[in-house]
C-alpha cells in the first residue's frame, strides 16, 4: 500500500460492506435514533469498518516468509496511518456527536490509549537504533572479509580474520544483551519531537522522549488495552453508531503497537495480549489469524529468546553466527574452496545489511509519522472541545 495513500483527507467512502453493528443492529433499527442521526452516518460508519476489514485482509494475505519482514512492518504502519486519518475524518464530520456524552468519555477514553502509544513509539525508535548499532558491526566485518573491498586476487589473511572475528563475537553479544542494550539506548532521550514545534508539542513533554529505565513494553501494550470493551447497547444508540468506529480504532491501535513491539527489539518486551472482540466485527478474523500467526511465530525453536521477530532481524543472527562458526575453523593459509566459501557466506551476511538499510530509515520516518499524526489528532480534539 503506497504511502500516499494516508496524505491529506480520506479518499471517498465506498462500497459498502456488512454492518458495523453486527450485534445491535435490530436494534437500532427498531427505534428512532435519539439524537437525530441520518442513513448516511451508518454508511459512513459501514464504509470504515469495511476499509479497515479490507486492509487488515491484505496484510494477512502474505507467505511465512513476507510476515514480520520490514516490507509487511512497513505496510502495517500505512494501514495505521490511513484508518487514522478515515477516522479523523469521521470524528471531524460528526462534532457534535463528540461532545456529548456518553461520546465525551467514550473519546477520552481512546485518547488516553493513544497517549501510551507515543511511549510505544518512542521504545519503537530507540529498537531502531539498536539495530543500526548492529549495522555497524555487520560493516565492520563486511569491510574486513568482503570482495568488494578487497581484490579477489589477494588473499584474506589472519589480521582479517581476527577483526572480523572481533567483530561478529561484538554483534552476538548485542543481539543477546537486549535488556542492558535497550535501556542504555532508551536513557540517551532521544524524542520525536523538534525544536520548532515546542509549542504544539508542549502537552506531550513528559512522553515525548525516550523511555525511562523502568518502562515495560509489556505492561504498557496491557495499559492500551485495559477496558477495550465492545459498546453497549444503550451507547450505540445514544453515540448514533459512533461509539463502533471508535471501538473498531483502538483495537487497530492496539493491534499494531503489538506488532511492532513483537518484530522490533524494545524494553521488556511481551507477547501476552488478548484481543478480545466478536469475530461478527469485518475486521475480527484478519486481526486474530495475524495475532495467532505472530504468536506462532514467536514459539518456534529458534525465535523463542529472539530480541525482535523481524524477519531480517532473524537472517541477520543466522548469517553472523554461520560466518562466526565457519571463521573460528579456518586454518592459515586458506585454500581456494575455503575463501570461496568465505566469499558466499559474507555475501549473504552483506544482502541481509544491504535490506535493512533500505527499509529501516523510512521506518523509522513512519513510525515517527505515526508519533505525529497522533498527538496532531488528540490537539485537534481538545482545540474542538
Amino acid at each position: 500500500m503506497p504511502s500516499t495513500d494516508y496524505q491529506g483527507s480520506s479518499s471517498p467512502l465506498t462500497n459498502l460492506g456488512r454492518s458495523f453493528l453486527p450485534l445491535r443492529r435490530d436494534q437500532v433499527h427498531s427505534m428512532e435514533s435519539p439524537i437525530g442521526g441520518s442513513p448516511s452516518n451508518e454508511a459512513e460508519f459501514e464504509s470504515f469498518q469495511k476499509q479497515v476489514a479490507d486492509r487488515f485482509h491484505d496484510l494477512a494475505d502474505v507467505s511465512s516468509d513476507e510476515l514480520l519482514s520490514l516490507p509487511w512492518v512497513r505496510k502495517l504502519m500505512d494501514v495505521f496511518l490511513c484508518c487514522q486519518e478515515e477516522f479523523r475524518v469521521i470524528l471531524f464530520n460528526n462534532k457534535d456527536l463528540v461532545k456529548k456524552p456518553p461520546m465525551d468519555r467514550l473519546i477520552a477514553d481512546y485518547n488516553e490509549r493513544t497517549v501510551k502509544a507515543l511511549d510505544v513509539c518512542n521504545a519503537i525508535r530507540d529498537g531502531i537504533e539498536q539495530i543500526r548499532q548492529w549495522q555497524k558491526l555487520i560493516e565492520i566485518v563486511l569491510c574486513a572479509l568482503d570482495g568488494d573491498s578487497y581484490s579477489y586476487q589477494r588473499s584474506l589473511g589472519e589480521g582479517q580474520f581476527r577483526r572480523a572475528r572481533k567483530a561478529l563475537v561484538d554483534l552476538a553479544i548485542a543481539m543477546l544483551d537486549e535488556k542492558d542494550s535497550g535501556q542504555a539506548l532508551a536513557h540517551r532521550n532521544r524524542s520525536f519531537g523538534s525544536h520548532n514545534n515546542s509549542s504544539s508539542l508542549g502537552h506531550f513533554r513528559s512522553l515525548s522522549w525516550s523511555v525511562s529505565r523502568s518502562w515495560s513494553a509489556a505492561r504498557q501494550l496491557q495499559a492500551i488495552g485495559n477496558n477495550l470493551a465492545v459498546p453497549r447497547g444503550n451507547e450505540v444508540l445514544a453515540t448514533n453508531g459512533l461509539a463502533m468506529p471508535v471501538y473498531t480504532m483502538g483495537n487497530v491501535l492496539l493491534f499494531v503497537m503489538w506488532a511492532l513491539v513483537a518484530a522490533i527489539p524494545c524494553q521488556d518486551r511481551g507477547l501476552q495480549v488478548h484481543f478480545n472482540f466478536p469475530r461478527q466485527f469485518p475486521w475480527a478474523a484478519p486481526i486474530l489469524s495475524l495475532h495467532e500467526r505472530i504468536l506462532e511465530e514467536s514459539k518456534k525453536r529458534d525465535r523463542k529468546n529472539a530480541c525482535g521477530l523481524l524477519r531480517e532481524i532473524y537472517q541477520m543472527e543466522k548469517c553472523s553466527r554461520l560466518l562466526g562458526e565457519f571463521a573460528d575453523s579456518v586454518q592459515f593459509p586458506l585454500g581456494e574452496e575455503k575463501e570461496k566459501e568465505v566469499r558466499q557466506r559474507v555475501n549473504e551476511l552483506k544482502q541481509v545489511s544491504d535490506a535493512m538499510k533500505e527499509d529501516l530509515e523510512p521506518l523509522e520516518k513512519q513510525v515517527r509519522e505515526v508519533f505525529h499524526r497522533i498527538v496532531r489528532s488528540r490537539t485537534e480534539g481538545l482545540d474542538s472541545l
